[in-house]
């Protein structure tokens, strides 16, 4: 499987250059760079539908769920974030970013089986952060608001506002986004050049004759309700950019319920199972365990791909690492 080094390296060549020509300066111009810095503040970003307004730089970030990780690394930012919360699969990440998630304090790796994590307000404002990643169900948006605590959603995770039909651009508007949280654009424009050149060269290797049809789902580990992605989904993006045809392409929403009837009756060439954490093959298994699932065209001949969530979903640096690894898989 592909390296994950790719999805970090611009980052740190970008960090190292600052801080060698940040040393080489002299006083006159890093008082210049402080002004210039100071003068692209404040910035208002729209976020789920909502205006997000930073007077400064964020310096102590709050870490809910593992989605802005990559983006916050390549940008030379995740350093300050002061603790986390959720599941941080280590697949997810290059040896460098590990070491600096392990220097961040986890209040609690318990997340339930569809990947949600529960955490009170309380734990949250003890960290006194001034930015915190990401939503959940117990602690939305406005809750946070009260003590003058920003939040920013990966789009397609905003509970209102979600994007709708998310692509790869996606992907490079929400890096360009941080870059402008951070006032670190030079960065993130050079960071979606990358991502660019990485998804022209997996649609490369497409045939352009390819005719399969696919589905992603999030089986229910164990038995229960079984999740499929429709077009609002990044994963439906991903599926198109390698040249499948998704059998749920009739469904806009981004996730729904799906019936073991109305799977067999779409009998998808290709499956594609995602997971939170976790063994794989028990996610596989619970597909597998599905009423008539070995009837199934991909389960009988093994097109059957098990994906750590944020490989596909939402639109983040890691969906571009997850269509290189659909490539890889069914294309050579």
């Amino acid at each position: 499987m592909r390296s994950r080094l790719s999805v970090y390296k611009t980052g740190a060549l970008i960090v190292v250059g600052t801080l060698m020509l940040t040393g080489c300066a002299t006083g006159s111009d890093a008082a210049d760079h402080d002004e210039a810095s100071a003068g692209s503040y404040p910035v208002t970003v729209e976020n789920c539908g909502t205006e997000v307004t930073f007077d400064a730089a964020p310096e102590r970030l709050m870490l809910l769920k593992s989605a802005s990780v990559p983006a916050l690394q390549s940008l030379g930012v995740l350093d300050r974030a002061v603790a986390r919360a959720g599941a941080y699969p280590e697949e997810y990440f290059d040896e460098e970013t590990l070491a600096q998630l392990d220097e961040i304090p986890q209040l609690t790796s318990d997340v339930d089986a569809t990947g949600h994590l529960h955490i009170s307000k309380e734990v949250v404002i003890a960290q006194s952060p001034d930015l915190v990643f990401g939503e959940v169900e117990n602690l939305p948006r406005q809750s946070l608001a009260a003590s003058d605590i920003p939040l920013l959603e990966e789009p397609a995770f905003c509970a209102t506002g979600a994007e709708s039909s998310p692509d790869f651009n996606s992907v490079y508007d929400q890096v360009e986004v941080y870059g402008e949280v951070f006032d670190k654009r030079d960065e993130a424009e050079t960071v979606v050049t990358d991502l660019q050149s990485r998804v022209d060269t997996a649609q490369d290797q497409v045939p352009a004759n390819e005719e399969r049809t696919a589905a992603v789902l999030y089986p229910t580990v164990g038995g229960g309700t079984t999740y499929a992605y429709g077009t609002d989904s990044m994963a439906h993006a991903q599926l198109e950019a390698a040249g499948f045809t998704n059998v749920f392409a009739d469904t806009s929403e981004r996730v729904f319920e799906v019936s073991s009837e109305q799977l067999l009756g779409h009998d998808p060439d290709i499956l594609i199972l995602l997971h939170t954490d976790g063994d794989p093959q028990a996610v596989e298994d619970s597909l597998r365990n599905l009423p008539g699932a070995q009837t199934l065209t991909a389960v009988q001949d093994d097109q059957l791909m098990t994906h750590l969530l944020n490989f596909a979903e939402p639109a983040t640096p890691l969906a571009v690492t997850g269509l290189e690894d659909i490539v890889e898989r069914f294309h050579s």
